[in-house]
């Protein structure tokens, strides 16, 4: 068997040969099974989108509130012992974002900030796009260095 002849079972799958308002002797003229008058006995009717009958729609009764600021930065955190991970697997020193973007740990377009959740016990120099204050004192208490990206 392959893609090439498949079909439905047997008896499962049935014909609808009715002409629906082809005159009366049809059977189905008239109305055409649609019913006497109301938006779906027209033509073309299509229910809009979240359309309850007239009712008032569920997105118009729930209140709106909160405000969406349109210049939020979003950073995309990487901690210290992600850091501390990184530099004893692949043994460096230096922490870039291309570094980063490198191994998949964020994308070429994030804002990087360094937060400071875990140890670091090795000698870094980090580049990111802030610094949480925990971080970069971690940082700079093991002699390593914090540079900023613009």
């Amino acid at each position: 068997m392959d893609l090439s002849n498949l079909q439905p079972a047997k008896g499962s799958v049935k014909k609808n040969n009715k002409r629906l308002g082809r005159g009366e002797g049809s059977g189905s003229g008239g109305t055409a099974s649609r019913g006497h008058k109301g938006a779906k006995s027209r033509s073309g009717y299509s229910k809009k989108l979240g359309f309850e009958g007239g009712q008032m729609p569920l997105q118009r009764r729930v209140p709106k509130f909160g405000f969406k600021n349109p210049n939020r930065k979003e950073f995309h955190g990487i901690n210290l012992d992600t850091l501390e991970a990184l530099a004893t697997q692949h043994k460096v020193t230096e922490i870039t974002a291309e570094f980063l973007v490198e191994r998949s740990i964020v994308g070429k377009k994030d804002l990087i900030k360094i937060l400071g959740r875990g140890e670091l016990k090795s000698k870094l120099s980090v580049e990111a796009h802030a610094f949480s204050k925990t971080a970069m004192a971690a940082i700079e208490s093991k002699g390593g260095s914090t540079k900023i990206i613009e």
